[in-house]
Formats: structure tokens, C-alpha cells, sequence
């Protein structure tokens, strides 16, 4: 709930839209609207940035794990796909688990 919060504000000081989320125990599925202005690495820095830095500010036991993110993402443009064939596919990720 917490990192949904975090992911919420970060979207909204930056005027971006999470069209699509899903948060899972090893990793984060976000499709993310933003301005073309935004290198793609910044927002993803953003995201990981501000809530590595809350959560484990927040969370002592995650001060244990050397890091709360690792440095790689996989980043995509929608170009090809439609926006509902991405936010479907996020949205089953709990079926393949």
C-alpha cells in the first residue's frame, strides 16, 4: 500500500498518469502516461528513487538488503500496441504466478 502511495505522488508532482500498475512480491509492472520533455530513465529514476529512499526509511528490515532496486528496468514505447493491450497484460500478471 505504501509503494502505491509513493508511485501515486511521484506521478502527480511530475503531472504523468500510472495507467496501469501491478506490484509484485520481486518486482513492479508500471505503464506510466508522460510528457515527451522527460527522458524515459529519468521517470523510471524518479519512481525507483523516491521510493527506495521511503521505504527504507520507513522500513528498517529493507536496510538489511544491500539495495532496494536493482539498477536494470525494461522500458518500451506503446507505439506498436495499444494502450489496453498493455494495461490487460499488466493487469494478469497475479494469473501467471
Amino acid at each position: 500500500m505504501r509503494l502505491e502511495k509513493i508511485i501515486r505522488d511521484v506521478a502527480l508532482e511530475n503531472d504523468w498518469e500510472v495507467i496501469a500498475k501491478e506490484i509484485m512480491p520481486d518486482h513492479v509492472h508500471l505503464f506510466v502516461g508522460a510528457d515527451t520533455r522527460t527522458p524515459p530513465e529519468i521517470v523510471v529514476k524518479r519512481f525507483k528513487g523516491r521510493s527506495s529512499r521511503h521505504l527504507r526509511n520507513e522500513f528498517p528490515e529493507l536496510l538489511k538488503m544491500p539495495t532496494l532496486w536493482t539498477r536494470s528496468y525494461f522500458l518500451s514505447t506503446s507505439g506498436n500496441v495499444s494502450a489496453s493491450t498493455i494495461k490487460k497484460y499488466i493487469e494478469q500478471q497475479w494469473d501467471k504466478k
